[in-house]
């Protein structure tokens, strides 16, 4: 049986998520920041909500992608070299959010960025926590991606493109940033072709945890990206 958990029961121990549900591990509780956030630091993500109910998840094995280890292929340093496209960091975290909930994705039917989601999200960003990586072409906002920054963890939320390229060029420019803050890991949460692409692996549950508690415990500034200057040598 799934627990259901109410505002203030703790999460389960991850190790009782249902491998067969796709790592389901709880339904319930609420989308308050330190709820979210203590979530976050347990390896334990939201996945949409049910009649306005959390659903939580805490797969294994789990999707990650080390700075390290992205692959910048040719033809998206060659787009990136173009100057097709503007990058801006912070500038419209509700419209990237809304990007990824609008945009049709194969296989999936409706999105699971609700209501809710968007609120909790926002929220989080107005916190300094949760960050948007923005691709613009006249004036227009093409493709983005957003997620969370604990300490020198990133975890990846959901990514849209509008144009060809345009996520791949945030994403490019989300790995430089996160270099530059030496971020250890991003977790990519369940494996997809797209992000396999770029570098991305699945790695056990306790490898990711292990990894999750040493990048959290460090103390970084919980800060806009705003400021960012996303203008590199490719």
């Amino acid at each position: 049986m799934i627990p259901f958990l109410g505002p203030h029961d703790p999460f389960p121990p991850v190790a009782q998520a249902r491998e067969d549900m796709g790592g389901l591990l709880a339904v319930g509780a609420d989308l308050r920041p330190d709820r979210l956030l203590d979530a976050y630091r347990r390896g334990i993500f939201p996945w949409g909500t049910v009649e306005g109910e959390p659903i939580w998840y805490s797969p294994d094995p789990r999707m990650v992608l080390f700075p390290a280890e992205f692959r910048l292929h040719r033809s998206l340093q060659k787009t990136l070299r173009s100057g097709k496209f503007e990058v801006r960091f912070d500038h419209d975290f509700a419209g990237v959010m809304a990007g990824c909930a609008s945009t049709p994705r194969p296989g999936q039917d409706g999105t699971w960025i609700t209501e809710e989601m968007m609120e909790a999200y926002i929220r989080l960003h107005e916190l300094g926590w949760a960050h948007s990586v923005e691709t613009w072409a006249e004036g227009e906002l093409v493709g983005g991606l957003y997620g969370l920054a604990i300490g020198r963890m990133f975890y990846g939320e959901s990514m849209f493109a509008h144009r060809t390229d345009a996520s791949k060029v945030a994403f490019a420019h989300l790995i430089r940033q996160l270099r530059r803050g030496e971020f250890g890991m991003i977790d990519c949460q369940m494996r997809t072709e797209h992000l396999a692409s770029l570098g991305g692996r699945e790695i056990p549950r306790a490898d990711f945890l292990a990894g999750v508690s040493t990048l959290t415990a460090v103390a970084t500034p919980r800060q806009s990206w705003s400021a960012v200057d996303a203008v590199f040598d490719w």
